[in-house]
């Protein structure tokens, strides 16, 4: 058997929880951290500068490079719990480092459908939440729609047992606000001790007693939700909410809990987010471990195509990511311009992939694609399992599309430009026939409403083909 495989399978296993441990203690170890930092970061250099890697080798070099430094820092600092950085060294790097098929259900998954399974699942369990944001994907329900606690609790149980998954993120809504048979979402959290979580929050909802929650669960990030500086995050999120996310990072950071930040771009505040000051504000000061960055979408509570960054805007904030994760070594991440450190779009449970799944139980290729194939509660109840949604024709045809455009068909070309890899955004027309052809319902008065808006589907079908025009010839020149 192939020995890396075989390595693989060691680190899955539970003989590999000492190797880890091991690593934990090195970063909490000031004397023995450094110099290996130092040494990782100088090895990875060299590599970089020695004209060896392609484009996209050299954007996951450099992301490494941030993370490193990241790691670091926050050690340095003592942003970082030992208990915690032991807990999470152990799911990250299950999670980076091991392939599912390395594991019992990853190996079973590929036997019966000669693929991997997807790598995540995104859960948005409840709609609650205390914040009225501008253009919120999830802003077109009346709020009180959740997930029963026992169907939450079932699609974790068994995206493990079926396709061995490592990593959930939780969305909604806003998660601090689910409730459901006495119990929140940090009891999911508690219930699954070997899955790593993320979760999108509003950050209004931490005091100092959810802060020590997180820090003894060990297995959780929370990501911060901001727009901005001062002015634009309360613009959007309402008065104050700055300040209170800046109250609720201090007693994360003060409990050693990772936190990072994610943000809408829109528009207007594009440069904003990609300024120095915003960026030394949260990475430096106030120790952001990581960030997310997701480029506005017209769906939810009215939807404005006006709020979509340009297309030059996007291929600016494309290049301006690139800088600030080289030079001043943030681990960024912009789930539009970085589908080439995924190979393309991550959805309809694609291999390495992810699918979401709703308050009402509703099954979705992903979080910005409100259109389903299914409910869970329907399936569960019927004594069905997931695999009968990720067999659905429209994620099977969404998965079909991605393979076309080069994620398993011989890698980029100058045909699958994955600067564009996002088939609801950026190739809309071939989106809106797969939506046609297959027929999956629409989640919300927002999608239906989307359909038979002419001016909508003309401004997303324009939007496309400008992107086309002006990325084009980036792609070539920059990955080919």
């Amino acid at each position: 058997m192939e020995a890396g495989l075989l390595g693989r399978r060691l680190l899955a296993s539970p003989a590999g929880t000492p190797l880890f441990d091991l690593a934990a203690a090195l970063l909490n170890h000031g004397a023995a951290r450094g110099p290996l930092v130092a040494l990782a970061d100088r090895m990875l250099g060299a590599y970089l500068h020695g004209g060896g890697p392609n484009r996209l080798e050299r954007e996951r070099i450099l992301v490494a490079r941030s993370i490193l430094s990241t790691v670091d820092r926050l050690a340095r600092d003592g942003a970082l719990s030992p208990h915690l950085t032991r807990v999470i060294t152990r799911l990250w790097a299950r999670a980076v480092l091991v392939p599912a098929s390395a594991t019992g259900p990853g190996r079973e998954f590929v036997g019966r459908y000669g693929c991997e399974p997807p790598w995540f699942i995104a859960v948005s369990p409840g709609h609650a939440c205390n914040l009225t944001c501008s253009g919120c994907y999830a802003g077109s329900l009346d709020g009180q729609a959740n997930l029963s606690w026992k169907v939450f609790d079932q699609i974790i149980s068994q995206a493990r047992r079926l396709w061995g998954i490592k990593l959930v993120v939780i969305s909604g809504g806003e998660p601090l606000a689910y409730r459901s048979e006495g119990k929140d979402v940090l009891d999911i959290v508690r219930s699954h001790p070997d899955c790593l979580f993320l979760m999108f929050t509003n950050g209004t909802l931490i005091d100092d007693k959810v802060a020590a929650r997180m820090e003894r669960l060990g297995n959780l990030t929370p990501a911060l939700s901001v727009e901005g500086m001062r002015k634009t995050t309360d613009e959007r999120r309402g008065q104050g909410v700055f300040d209170r996310v800046l109250d609720s990072m201090s007693r994360l950071r003060e409990a050693g809990v990772p936190v990072g930040i994610s943000a809408t771009v829109s528009r207007d505040n594009c440069e904003e987010l990609m300024s120095d000051e915003f960026l030394d504000y949260f990475f430096y000061r106030e120790g952001a471990f990581y960030g997310f960055l997701f480029q506005y979408m017209p769906m939810g509570r009215e939807p404005d195509l006006d709020l979509m960054p340009t297309p030059r805007q996007r291929l600016e904030l494309w290049r301006r990511s690139w800088e600030v994760i080289e030079k001043k070594k943030i681990f960024l991440f912009d789930f539009w311009n970085h589908g080439t450190l995924v190979n393309g779009c991550v959805s309809a449970g694609r291999e390495r992939g992810y699918i979401h799944l709703d308050w009402d139980g509703l099954v979705m290729p992903c979080v910005f694609a409100p259109y389903s194939v299914g409910n869970v509660n329907d399936i569960f109840s019927r004594g069905g399992d997931l695999n009968q949604l990720w067999e659905a024709p429209f994620f099977e045809a969404i998965r079909r599309w991605q393979s076309e455009y080069g994620y398993a068909n011989g890698g980029p070309s100058r045909e699958a430009n994955w600067l564009r890899p996002c088939p609801a955004r950026d190739h809309f027309g071939d989106f809106r026939e797969l939506v046609a052809r297959y027929g999956p319902t629409p989640a919300d008065t927002a999608a239906r409403d989307a359909e038979a808006d002419e001016e909508y589907l003309r401004g997303l079908a324009s939007y496309g083909q400008e992107l086309a025009r002006l990325s084009q010839a980036i792609w070539e020149r920059e990955y080919l």
